[in-house]
């Protein structure tokens, strides 16, 4: 478990939080659902079962959604769609999106999960240019 305190917003800057208390794990997973959620190849989610979240503004724009019959729940900005923390499980477990935070995670990602659902074209990305600005 990680200590400290993590800040983060959404992508217009209407909502801002404080995340106090340690990361437990770190995982971006591949299932359906969150390349869904994400509209990537994986969501990049940090899990806190003891860390508090106070809204430093905002938060009357937070607004969730839960996947009937799943597990499956996500918070987000009403006014830009960004993916916010959520107290999920009953309130038992904390999920900060990791691209929700400002301040670095004094975490790394620990695995990639479900892989099994992977995107067929996520495979051997490393092999692919990088670049460091978009492309000319």
């Amino acid at each position: 478990m990680t200590t400290g305190t993590a800040l983060g917003s959404c992508l217009c800057g209407t909502v801002r939080f404080e995340v106090t208390g340690g990361f437990d794990a770190f995982f971006l997973c591949h299932c359906s659902r969150c390349r869904k959620n994400s509209g990537s190849a994986h969501g990049a989610n940090l899990f806190a079962a003891s860390a508090t979240i106070d809204w430093l503004s905002g938060a009357e724009k937070v607004t969730s959604y839960h996947l009937p019959e799943t597990q499956h729940a996500r918070a987000f900005c009403k006014t830009c769609g960004s993916a916010l923390p959520s107290l999920q499980m009953d309130g038992a477990l904390l999920v900060v999106p990791a691209g929700s935070l400002d301040t670095p995670a004094d975490i790394r990602p620990m695995a990639h999960i479900c892989c099994a659902s992977r995107a067929d074209w996520d495979v051997d990305l490393s092999d692919i240019p990088h670049m460091d600005g978009l492309p000319g």
